[in-house]
Order: structure tokens, then C-alpha cells, then sequence
């Protein structure tokens, strides 16, 4: 199926102007816009269906819980997980690695051992896993990169070691478009007995995931990154790893029992979901789970790497700009302008018309390795076209002169 016109049409935010020219909006990897099959499946929800879950047996409370459950099946079948009790629905990609930090992590890691990342990784996946290690008294140890920004086996392979219990790794940079071996570094991880957790923000959004293809023991992604709407993410954990692991939250439906003095809980999912659950986030998420199937995720992310490519392409013949991480990405690229500040480069895209991110991307020990400290990051959806990226090359060109001579 190709990407057209009337694709982009289905996204009302995009039908504007923003200081007086066309919107050209290229954050998709901050966070996605939402087509009208996603906002109305939210307001059909509030108009007809409203309830609380899992505890009334009137209609409404039936409905409610069949599109809540319905959209969990949704999820397992989309990223194919064995079974319904490995999703967990939480408020997005941080929220979920914190859970498995804050209870799996702080369970199963002690003094000596070794939890391992990249310099690639988010800021939602290392912080938590800097506290882990400071509170277990463990080493937190980092995978090398290459020249150009990637991840290689032997590299991962020469910081994996029989003290490493937890190695936590992106699918995909947010930065760098870099597409890590994550299959590979299972097999490897569970070799030593350790278990590989997914960072799958950037992914899941653009490409097919099979996680008993992957084979990761964790795996973690927000909605909105994919069309669907913000305070809602999954993840996911294989069923025996879930129900062997503390709740971090404790309160109304996640009870098994309660007594005066001790309580016990329910298994997975309900045991990591306390309290009313994001419900009307949950049907969204599976209104555009369902709107992507329909376009093809090999579709979009066919469409996404011919973006990036041709971006590329063109961005190079600017003199003085430059452009990081490898040939092999993702529908992203993230550069700089000669000595231009990032924030000022986007500053004047943006009097154009054109949004793209500026800053450190929530990654600072990446902007560190770079030796820049900050870059400007135009990432592309499947909303997106040839057209709006000769927008970015003339705006960047423009932006250029206007730093050089004025306006």
C-alpha cells in the first residue's frame, strides 16, 4: 500500500498555519499527532460507554471493561505476546521501565553485580536503572559504540558478564535512528542468566515487533508516539517474571485479600494496574493500533527510511551542516548547522513554519559522546511527505543565510 495524500488527511491538527505558513510538523518522535479515527474513538467512548472496570455489573460497567480488555488483547496480538496477563497498561514507556526497575531490578540485582546500557539510551532508561545500582551497590556498566553511532555484538558481548543480571537497551535511538541487534542480545543475556529489557518507544510506533521473536523479557512503549493519545503505554513481561515481581503501587483492584494486618494480590496484569485504569487511553491506543494495521507497519516504515534517506540527501549539500549517527536508521535525522545554536536553528524553522526538536533529546550522556550539546532532530511519520522536507532543506538554507548576513 502507498502512503498518500489521503492519509495526511485524517489528521486535522495538520490542517493549519503556524506564523503564517503551512504547517510542516516533523516531532513526530517527541510525539505523534492523532487521526480522527483515534479522537473519535475516545469521545465515543466518553458519549456512550463511561464506567469504572472490573467492579460493576451493570451495562455500562460491562462495556467499559469489554473495550478496556479488549483493547489489552489488542495489544498482545499487535507486538504478539503469548499471553493476555503480559500486558500491562501503565502511563507510558517511563513508567513502565521504572516498574521493572523498581521491582524487579531491586529484587533480583545485589552488591557486585552489573546492570548494562548503551550511551544510546533515553533518559527513561538509564536514570532508573543509575538508581537501582545506586541503592543495590551494583556496577552500571556501558556498551561502546562505533564510530557512527552503533551497536555491535562484540561490544555488548565485552561488557556482558556472569555478574550482569539486567542488561536495558533501546530497539531503536531516539537520536540516532540507530536500530540495535536486540534479538541477538538476548540469546547472549540469557546465556548468562540475565534479562534483557526493551526500550521500545521508538519502534513500536514505525515497525512490526514480535517479542517472542526478540525474545526480551521486558518491553516497554507509549501511545503516543503512535498515534494514540498521551498517559497511556504498555508493558510487557513474560507471565512467570510479572507474577514473581512485588506490585509498586498498592491500592483499590489489584487486591486479592485484604486483612487488618497483610494483603495479598492478584496476578499479572491487575497486580501492577492500582486504581481506576486509563480506560478511554486504553481504547485509543487500540483505535490506532488498528489504524496503523490498516496502512501496513511495513508500509509506514518503508515510507519513514525513504524520508530519511532523501532528507539526507539533501541536507549534506548544505555547507557546514552535519549530520549524526549511521547510514542504516530510522525515519530520522538529527544534525547541527555549523555553530548555530539548535534551539535558534528550530527557533527560526519554527518563524517558517516547520517544527522540529532542539536540545539534548533527553539523552546527555549521547550528546556528551557526540561532543555536542544539543542538536536539532527533524523525524518523520507516516503523515509526512517529499514536499514538507524540501520545506526543512529551503528553511534550513534560509536559517543559515539569516545567521550569516540577516534577513
Amino acid at each position: 500500500m502507498k502512503i498518500d495524500a489521503s492519509i495526511r488527511d485524517q489528521f486535522p491538527i495538520l490542517d493549519q498555519t503556524v506564523n503564517d505558513r503551512k504547517l510542516v510538523y516533523l516531532d513526530s518522535a517527541a510525539s505523534s499527532q492523532k487521526p480522527l479515527v483515534v479522537i473519535e474513538a475516545i469521545e465515543n467512548y466518553y458519549k456512550t460507554t463511561h464506567s469504572n472496570v472490573h467492579r460493576g455489573v451493570h451495562t455500562l460497567g460491562t462495556r467499559a471493561t469489554d473495550a478496556y480488555e479488549g483493547a489489552r488483547e489488542n495489544v498482545r496480538r499487535f507486538i504478539n505476546a503469548q499471553h493476555q496477563e503480559e500486558i500491562v497498561f501503565t502511563r507510558g514507556t517511563t513508567t513502565a521501565i521504572n516498574i521493572v526497575a523498581q521491582s524487579y531490578g531491586m529484587e533480583h540485582v545485589g552488591e557486585g553485580d552489573e546492570i548494562v546500557v548503551t550511551y544510546l539510551e533515553h533518559h527513561a532508561n538509564l536514570i532508573p536503572w543509575q538508581q537501582v545500582a545506586k541503592r543495590k551497590k551494583a556496577k552500571l556498566k556501558y556498551v561502546e559504540l562505533t564510530p557512527d553511532g552503533r551497536v555491535t555484538m562484540e561490544a555488548v558481548r565485552a561488557q556482558v558478564t556472569d555478574r550482569t543480571k539486567v542488561v536495558a537497551m533501546a530497539h531503536v535511538s531516539n537520536v540516532l535512528g540507530t536500530i540495535n541487534p536486540v534479538a541477538d542480545v538476548a540469546t547472549l543475556v540469557h546465556s548468562v542468566g540475565a534479562v534483557l529489557v526493551v526500550d521500545a518507544a521508538q519502534s513500536a510506533p514505525h515497525q512490526k515487533i514480535d517479542v517472542q521473536a526478540i525474545d526480551c523479557d521486558f518491553l516497554a512503549f507509549s501511545a503516543h508516539k503512535m498515534c494514540g493519545p498521551t498517559g497511556i503505554g504498555v508493558l510487557y513481561g513474560k507471565k512467570a517474571l510479572l507474577n514473581a515481581m512485588e506490585p509498586v503501587e498498592f491500592g483499590g483492584e489489584m487486591i486479592d485479600y485484604v486483612g487488618l494486618e497483610d494483603s495479598t494480590f492478584k496476578p499479572s496484569p491487575y497486580r501492577f494496574e492500582a486504581g481506576t485504569p486509563i480506560i478511554a487511553g486504553a481504547v485509543g491506543l487500540s483505535a490506532a493500533i488498528d489504524f496503523l494495521e490498516s496502512i501496513g507497519l511495513e508500509n509506514i516504515e518503508a515510507h519513514e527510511r525513504a524520508l530519511a534517506r532523501y532528507a539526507m540527501d539533501q541536507m549534506r549539500d548544505i555547507e557546514g551542516l552535519t549530520i549524526y549517527g549511521p547510514e542504516e536508521r530510522v525515519g530520522l535525522v538529527t544534525f547541527n548547522l555549523g555553530d548555530v545554536h539548535a534551539h535558534d536553528v528550530a527557533t527560526v524553522l519554527d518563524m517558517q513554519g516547520i517544527a522540529v526538536r532542539a536540545g539534548h533529546h533527553c539523552a546527555q550522556p549521547l550528546m556528551r559522546w557526540l561532543g555536542a550539546s544539543s542538536t536539532a532532530r527533524a523525524s518523520f511519520y507516516l503523515y509526512n511527505t517529499t514536499e514538507e522536507v524540501d520545506a526543512l532543506v529551503t528553511g534550513l538554507r534560509q536559517t543559515k543565510e539569516y545567521f550569516s548576513h540577516g534577513f
